[in-house]
């Protein structure tokens, strides 16, 4: 079934399709000027016949699984498409956190999906820990050989990930290692994006549909500043405390001394409140000082400095 809300005030009433409150905001496919419902609700189904077309193609394939809403669709799709044929992996490094993992351990399990755990070793490598902007490829490269690695041994013939098509739009070098390793994301080329699909997800059942989006952890660090086990460790269990404090949203960049800490503009006045004990749980992480950025949480920021050069 397919949710598809209207813009304007009839949005904020009802879905037009089911005739009861809209949950959640509009559609984009409906914002277009002068695009006529019934040909949005064709676009939005022809898309999804895309994704599940695509997959159903593929004979056996490995979904590369992180645990967050993209990668849980295309599990998800895969599994239905081709039964026990679809198998999720997952790779685990020191840049992956303990509460990530099980995280995705109970949605493989949710699904009814087989679940491999790959080592990866990108933290070993030297090009990967100097941090440059293209630390992700790297990053990519690693992982994604460990997966070929594992389906050659296994007899898949395909890997599957969760791009979608809103991701074209920031700075991923990790895509082109996608594309370079035969990677295939049915959410992009099918051109579903990120509101499409926590929808599909969230009609689909999957409990994690309206997780907040999340990166590895090597993400808090600076460019320049060298990726370590000890940072990332130090970032996991500070993320951890602030979630024990109620904050969801989150990020703490890693500067060094410095704990630089994003929550959404909403909660910023009660991490001002528990300053106290945000600033006890950060020097339990090894930080010297807290801060908290008054701009807010910004998923990627620390690519701020690459879109001003």
């Amino acid at each position: 079934m397919v949710h598809l809300f209207i813009a304007g005030e009839l949005a904020r009433r009802q879905c037009p399709v089911h005739q009861k409150p809209a949950p959640g905001g509009t559609c984009r496919l409906a914002e277009r000027p002068g695009l006529p419902l019934r040909r949005a609700i064709e676009q939005k189904l022809q898309a999804r016949h895309r994704a599940s077309s695509l997959i159903k193609g593929l004979n056996r394939a490995l979904v590369a699984f992180s645990g967050g809403v993209d990668s849980t669709l295309i599990l998800r799709l895969a599994h239905e498409e081709l039964g026990s044929n679809a198998v999720a992996v997952t790779a685990v490094s020191p840049s992956l956190a303990r509460s990530d993992l099980a995280a995705a351990q109970d949605i493989a399990r949710e699904i009814g999906v087989a679940h491999e755990l790959l080592e990866s070793t990108e933290t070993e490598d030297p090009r990967y820990r100097r941090n440059d902007p293209q630390r992700c490829y790297f990053c990519k490269t690693n992982v994604y050989q460990a997966i070929i690695d594992f389906a050659g041994q296994e007899g898949f013939t395909w890997i599957l990930d969760g791009t979608n098509a809103d991701d074209l739009g920031d700075h991923r070098p990790g895509l082109r290692a996608a594309r370079e390793h035969g990677v295939r994301s049915p959410l992009q080329e099918a051109g579903i994006g990120k509101e499409e699909t926590r929808a599909w997800a969230r009609e689909l059942g999957l409990s994690n549909w309206d997780r907040p989006a999340n990166a590895c952890l090597s993400s808090r660090v600076p460019y320049g500043s060298e990726v370590t086990p000890a940072k990332l460790a130090q970032i996991e269990q500070a993320e951890a405390a602030l979630r024990e404090l109620g904050f969801k949203e989150l990020r703490v960049r890693h500067h060094d001394q410095v704990a630089r800490i994003e929550v959404t503009r909403d909660q910023l006045p009660r991490a001002i409140e528990q300053g106290d004990l945000i600033t006890k749980a950060m020097r339990q992480a090894g930080f010297s000082y807290a801060t908290v950025d008054l701009a807010g949480f910004r998923s990627g920021s620390m690519n701020d400095v690459l879109r001003k050069r």
